[in-house]
């Protein structure tokens, strides 16, 4: 209850006051406060059409409503509820999670989730040949040309021989990839192996590992996401009489002979995760498994419950079981989990450069030309022993640049190059690199985080949004102490309050059933036998019920005679009833007592006393504002708005 009417303040009579310097605009002034006419005319727009009451529909009825939302809005302060460090806390939950939707660069990012979903409807199986070179390094030459030579040995002498040649695992890498899909690679390397043809090598292209080239084996539709159970039989056995071969048929006899797979997974795998779980593994889609044989005789299957026969891995012998396979799902299903993963990805780099640039072109940015050459004088190469400290006498208050009339200091970039040092521990790059790639990581960190700290302030929608939810919640916190738990937990006062209200606390007719309903008028005349031999509801329920069909369904209790639940025709005598037709559906009914009309206790009436005793409290305490905080109307003001409003 509490939470469902938490967000009805929230949602529906929140309101977001930003205050007009413009006098001749201000509708009214609450207790001192001024509010302009375009700001009630927004939320009245916004709300007009959750507004069930007609009455609030009408200007003047809905004036009194926001009049007395700031009324309360202004208690709230008074009484400092948004110092409360529970208040901040939610708060600045929320306004973080807003945020995040509001600091993407939409398009990129749109373009971006698109592009990953059209890819993940792929598998592609490729190689690769890799150089490494430092991320940082900008002497690339030579790995260039050792790369395109290594392309040019592949295309004369095989994949395979080269490999064996020159593959060291450290600075040349030659691998087979298998099949991978989208978000399986970096984002560069997967746009290559997506754009090259199958049977093609790419030309050289560069990531953070160093060059590449890919050679693109096959492209097939995807297979989807397979969960499947399985049996191993490790091929290293510790009891040296145990042939692994033979165990893993042993076990597949026992199956065809109709025992449970996993009962005998638990029993007899070697691969202890899965083997507790009857051998199941966590879902895959091709690539993923560092098994190619595996994943293809997993997907070989082409029945939900179909089992392989043994087959061996690089890891022992198998049976697999497919318990379950989906197909890649629709984009509009797919797209916030997609969108969470690209944001997540390399490509996010994309999405805040993007943005970055957007920001250069509307802010004013100002630098300073001589802050790059004076830190490449100042870095020693202790920086890479991470050993490096800032000179005492660097001039902290210096400008590096400055956005909008925000200026971000020398001090603000040096403790950045201080944190930045573990970074290249060990490394071997130039001063110049490091400072430049640095200075340029500091501009775009700073300059989104400026972005951040700005955002209410240049963005009207955000600034609504954060504005409606800051001051619903601290109505609620508002309206949970000075009206709901003070009518929940006054005993007295509300003991007093149904004494001096009795009359409204009153018990209908009613009537204590037992009620079996079926649609099949054969099934209630089956019921009504059962009954009137005294059999249980269980046994009833047993024997007419399924587990494939729920014939017959019984409902019990007291209640009031006019209940729709009850046929109208409904004899209020005790035992069993013939059966009713009501609902579409037929009825037998046992009633087991008639209840006269009579006082409701306070225990029986608690919700409804409670509810009506928040009302007279809330009613008292709005009196109590109305008197305490002074109102002005600017009343041709308001003749303006309903002359505005009229025409709309």
């Amino acid at each position: 209850m509490r939470i469902s009417f938490k967000t009805f303040l929230i949602v529906l009579f929140v309101v977001n006051v930003s205050f007009s310097q413009n006098e001749d605009n201000v509708l009214l002034t609450v207790d001192g406060t001024p509010i302009d006419t375009s700001e009630f005319l927004r939320v009245y727009n916004k709300n007009l059409d959750l507004v069930k009451d007609e009455n609030q529909k009408d200007i003047d009825g809905y004036l009194k409503l926001f009049i007395d939302y700031q009324l309360k809005l202004n208690e709230a302060k008074r009484l400092k509820l948004d110092e409360d460090p529970k208040y901040q806390r939610e708060f600045l939950s929320y306004k973080k999670q807003l945020t995040r939707n509001y600091l993407s660069e939409n398009k990129v990012t749109d373009a971006l989730v698109k592009e990953a979903y059209e890819r993940s409807k792929l598998d592609i199986k490729a190689s690769h040949i890799l150089v490494r070179i430092e991320e940082s390094s900008k002497d690339t030459l030579e790995a260039f040309n050792k790369l395109l030579a290594l392309k040019e040995r592949v295309q004369s002498e095989g994949f395979e021989n080269v490999k064996a040649d020159v593959h060291d695992g450290k600075t040349i890498f030659l691998e087979d990839l298998g099949y991978f899909s989208a978000f399986k690679m970096v984002y560069d390397f997967e746009s290559v192996a997506f754009k090259t043809a199958v049977g093609e090598m790419s030309d050289p292209f560069r990531t953070q590992f160093g060059y590449h080239v890919v050679k693109v084996e096959d492209k097939r539709p995807s297979r989807g996401t397979i969960t499947a159970a399985h049996i191993m039989v490790g091929l290293n056995q510790k009891d040296s009489l145990v042939d692994p071969e033979k165990r893993i048929n042993d076990i597949y006899k026992r199956l065809q002979q109709g025992e449970d797979f996993e009962s005998l997974a638990k029993q007899f795998s070697d691969d202890k995760s899965s083997a507790k779980n009857g051998g199941k593994l966590t879902a895959f889609k091709s690539g993923q498994l560092s098994s190619v044989i595996f994943e293809d005789k997993a997907f070989s299957l082409k029945e939900d419950g179909q089992v392989t026969m043994p087959f061996k891995s690089e890891y022992g012998w198998h049976i697999v079981k497919r318990l379950d396979l989906t197909e890649i799902e629709s984009f509009e299903n797919l797209k916030p989990e997609i969108e969470s993963r690209v944001k997540r990805d390399t490509r996010s780099k994309l999405i805040n450069t993007a943005m970055v640039e957007q920001l250069k072109k509307r802010y004013d940015i100002t630098y300073n030309d001589s802050a790059i050459p004076h830190f490449e004088t100042i870095i020693s190469n202790q920086f890479f022993s991470r050993s490096w400290k800032l000179p005492e006498e660097l001039d902290k208050d210096e400008m590096l640049f400055k956005i909008n009339d925000k200026v971000y200091t020398y001090y603000d970039f040096g403790r950045h190059l201080m944190a930045a040092q573990r970074q290249y521990a060990g490394k071997v790059t130039s001063i110049n690199n490091v400072v430049e790639k640095e200075f340029n990581a500091f501009f775009d960190k700073t300059i989104l985080n400026y972005r951040k700290e700005n955002l209410e302030l240049e963005n009207t929608d955000f600034a609504n949004i954060l504005k409606e939810y800051r001051d619903g919640l601290l109505l609620f916190e508002l309206m949970e102490r000075e009206i709901w738990n003070k009518a929940s937990k006054d005993s007295l006062g509300l003991e007093n309050y149904y004494n001096s209200n009795r009359s409204k606390y009153q018990w209908p007719d009613r009537v204590d059933v037992v009620m079996a309903s079926t649609a099949d008028k054969f099934k209630a005349k089956q019921v009504l036998k059962m009954m009137k031999k005294g059999l249980s509801e269980e046994k009833i329920n047993t024997t007419l019920n399924t587990e494939a069909e729920q014939n017959v369904i019984f409902t019990k209790g007291a209640f009031n005679i006019s209940d729709s639940r009850l046929p109208n025709n409904l004899e209020l005598k005790l035992g069993l009833s013939g059966i009713y037709e009501h609902n579409d559906a037929y009825h037998v009914i046992d009633v087991k007592s008639v209840l006269p009309a009579g006082q409701k206790s306070l225990e029986e009436a608690r919700g409804s006393v409670i509810n009506d005793f928040q009302t007279e409290i809330e009613d008292n305490w709005m009196e109590d504002l109305r008197d305490r905080m002074e109102v002005e109307i600017n009343e041709e003001a308001l003749r303006a708005l309903k002359a505005k409003i009229n025409k709309q």
